[in-house]
């Protein structure tokens, strides 16, 4: 072989050469696109105490539960001049440490940039859809134990529809198409196409894994019931000041014995926040892959699989002589889709830290508690307040739950307004807008809902027995309308709303991140797209706006 010999239908320069032209073509196209303008809801700005802002991991004044001023203006220092010696000298309380405030500043080199993309300001402190979201919230840690399939004959799941319908169009939530009414059927739900059809949980939540030669079925070990955490004033000004964890249950038990010992399917709010709490971000959507990917056929038939066929657009449908492989094929599928969860994570983490930094939900409740029991004033919605004369039923609710569960861990005979959280250290140490889960979720969901043919049915579609162990055939009448796409965004929707019932998310985080990833994930397959030598069409799918599209 000669030097600069063609080995194929260029020579190495011509080939160099094109490759460089093409990369210079995609960052012209990206360079083409006018970045949106990122608006917030103007509450950092507006409070000067810091009421409506992040500041997990900072110096909480034990009263009011406020964050030292000081504090906040390191971090803000650090954000606005991104100088990575700024972020070393951000002033921290606790033994944790923020998550990767500098993630959001890191560059792209395939798909669109970082900050090419946006989602719309979040709630508003003191509006009324804020005060929805967390009446919602407080309904979520309610009825952690109660199983989704049994929210139908459940009187909590009955008054927190009632509740949740009397905010009318203030509540985002899923409702009841013809009465527009927020029905247990409804309750915790999705706003996709396919979130409302069939059990709650996704068949891809359940249905076991062909995992290569291993595979493995969809069990997993949960907590306990009726083990919630922070629902103690003292014990949620530690965790606020960035402790690991909050108070024990009791100095004797080990996080062994909060476990049940017997593995279950998810079930119920409870096991479904489990699930979310230490997931590998992008497993759901691993997982999903792999049962579309592999059927009863595979050479090791371990366990099932769909083997679903491939989006009509993928060109080695029809082709005589050639399989995919390395470019629209099985290894091709699965590497995309770790690629985008990193992307999609970054847009996020701009988003969190550079533009919006809204509290968590927990933090939230404990304003409420503030104004109930401390005599502040912070301006929540009016129903709210503790001399409301129209006052949120679940607030009687949540105060005698909370009242019980510190009796019986011993740390208080006080009832609080606290959110009962499913994670003893409470929310992670990163602002709530937009949700990270979640943005990862609409990105890969995109992906698969791309690559392989949504509109395939789920032939025997399942739902979890009544004590978890099992799975038994799904009969409902709905049973026929299960579709490959439908739960595939129910997927991205539990994985979503998990964040929000385990009580470290608001549902406006989960709503607006998913559109996130869609975004982050249709740049990526554009960037992806002029990178073939195949004649390839585009692949045509539906949006979680119920929109088709063809990229």
């Amino acid at each position: 072989m000669k030097k600069g010999e063609a080995l194929g239908p260029q020579t190495p320069a011509e080939r160099r050469n094109e490759a460089f032209e093409r990369r210079v073509c995609a960052a012209r196209a990206q360079q083409a696109e006018v970045h949106p303008v990122h608006m917030n809801n103007g509450d950092d700005e507006k409070y000067a105490d810091r009421r409506a802002s992040f500041t997990k991991g900072m110096l909480h004044d034990p009263e009011t539960g406020l964050a030292d001023r000081a504090a906040y203006e390191s971090l803000l220092n650090a954000l606005k001049s991104g100088v990575p010696e700024a972020f070393d000298r951000i002033r921290l309380s606790g033994d944790r440490k923020l998550v990767n405030p500098q993630a959001g500043l890191a560059f792209e080199v395939a798909g669109g940039d970082n900050h090419a993309f946006t989602v719309p300001p979040a709630p508003k402190f003191n509006s009324q859809e804020e005060a929805a979201e967390i009446v919602e919230n407080y309904w979520m840690a309610l009825l952690r134990d109660v199983p989704f399939d049994e929210y139908a004959i459940t009187g909590g799941a009955k008054d927190a529809a009632e509740e949740l319908t009397d905010f009318g169009s203030e509540f985002k939530g899923a409702k009841d198409d013809s009465t527009l009414r927020v029905t247990p059927k409804t309750l915790f739900r999705g706003l996709t196409p396919g979130d409302k059809v069939g059990p709650y949980i996704s068949q891809f939540l359940m249905l076991p894994v062909p995992f290569g030669a291993q595979g493995y079925n969809q069990q997993m070990l949960t907590p306990k019931p009726k083990i919630d955490f922070v629902t103690d004033w003292n014990e949620y000004i530690v965790v606020q000041n960035g402790a690991e964890r909050g108070f024990k249950l009791d100095k004797d038990n080990s996080d062994k014995s909060d476990f049940d010992p017997c593995p279950v399917y998810i079930r119920n709010g409870r096991d479904l926040s489990q699930w979310v709490h230490i997931d590998v971000l992008f497993q759901a959507y691993f997982n999903a892959m792999l049962i579309l990917l592999q059927g009863p056929n595979h050479p090791t038939p371990v366990l099932g699989g769909l083997r679903a066929p491939k989006n009509p657009g993928n060109p080695y449908l029809r082709n005589a002589t050639q399989d995919a492989f390395g470019t629209f094929g099985d290894p091709y599928i699965a590497a995309t889709l770790c690629e985008v969860a990193t992307r999609a994570l970054r847009a996020v983490w701009f988003q969190k830290w550079n533009v919006h930094r809204r509290l968590r939900p927990e933090v939230f409740a404990a304003r409420i508690h503030a104004n109930h029991v401390c005599h502040t004033d912070f301006d929540v919605w009016e129903s709210l307040k503790p001399d409301s004369t129209c006052k949120q039923p679940v607030l009687d609710h949540v105060f005698e739950h909370n009242k019980q569960q510190n009796t019986r861990t011993g740390k208080s005979t006080d009832g609080t307004y606290l959110l009962p959280l499913a994670f003893p250290e409470g929310s992670p140490t990163h602002p709530a807008y937009g949700a990270g889960h979640a943005t990862v979720a609409g990105a890969c969901v995109t992906l698969l809902k791309a690559f392989f043919d949504e509109n395939q049915p789920i032939s025997k579609p399942v739902k979890v027995s009544q004590d978890g162990q099992t799975l038994e055939d799904y009969t409902g009448e709905d049973k026929d309308k299960l579709t490959i796409g439908g739960e595939l965004n129910k997927l991205a929707s539990n994985i979503a709303i998990g964040r929000n019932i385990a009580g470290v998310h608001w549902r406006s985080d989960g709503t607006e991140s998913l559109f996130l990833g869609e975004q982050v994930a249709i740049s990526l397959l554009r960037d992806h797209r002029p990178t073939f030598n195949e004649r390839f069409g585009g692949y045509e799918f539906t949006t979680f706006a119920g929109r088709k599209i063809s990229v």
